[in-house]
């Protein structure tokens, strides 16, 4: 039986990827990633030349039973997404799910995720967090996040560039203007930038001056009274 290694890719500076994880790539029978067009880049900067299969959040659920039994016959497969690690807010929880409960082996190897440079980097609390991904794109952002307005530990979210200033105003409604947070912005790229402040004055900065990039907002905790 093979096994199924869940790697991590960089989430902007190719060099951010471990020797392991280039090693695995090279030995695997097939590579699954979630844009083979992003992997395919990554793979001729290190000269990888294992096949590659595309495996998404529009696909995965009719091919993880086949994926499934590929390495159940003795092929070592790997799971990347466009940049970090494999499941989190990406492509991976059902693959890694199915695997287990047939008995299959699965191993993560330690690597890039947006959130923890972000989080470290923010200068608040990082002993204690909650990370909650990317909000509900439509219906539902509101509720998600008066569930969270008693949260005392650092909080943690993704966020598309389109609806940053919305996000803020919206956080700011329910955690106050006066709350504080860092929004992080293309972590590890050439344009990486930390913008600190209460969510009022990042939300109108945002609003006003616009944003590009990949997203991590960092939002304070509620101080215990």
């Amino acid at each position: 039986m093979g096994k199924l290694y869940l790697i991590p890719t960089p989430v902007g500076n190719l060099e951010d990827i471990t020797l392991r994880a280039l090693r695995l790539l090279k030995e695997v029978s097939l590579i699954l990633a979630e844009d083979t067009r992003t992997t395919s880049f990554l793979l001729k900067q290190y000269e990888i030349r294992t096949p590659l299969q595309s495996h998404h959040k529009f696909n995965e659920h009719q091919q993880v039973a086949r994926i499934a039994e590929r390495i159940r016959q003795g092929d070592d497969i790997a799971l990347v997404s466009d940049a970090g690690t494999p499941g989190i807010s990406d492509p991976g929880f059902l693959l890694v799910k199915t695997c287990v409960e047939q008995g299959i082996e699965t191993e993560c190897l330690p690597g890039a995720t947006a959130f923890v440079p972000a989080l470290v980097n923010s200068g608040f609390p990082c002993d204690r967090f909650c990370f909650d991904g990317f909000l509900p794109q439509k219906k539902g952002r509101m509720k998600r996040l008066a569930g969270l307005a008693g949260e005392s530990r650092t909080m943690v979210f993704y966020e598309s560039p389109y609806r940053l200033a919305k996000a803020l105003e919206q956080m700011a409604e329910v955690f106050g203007e006066g709350r504080h947070a860092c929004v992080a912005r293309e972590i590890s790229k050439k344009f990486e930038e930390y913008r600190r402040g209460t969510l009022g004055e990042l939300g109108g900065y945002y609003a006003e001056n616009g944003v590009k990039g990949e997203i991590v907002i960092v939002v304070a905790g509620k101080e215990e009274e």
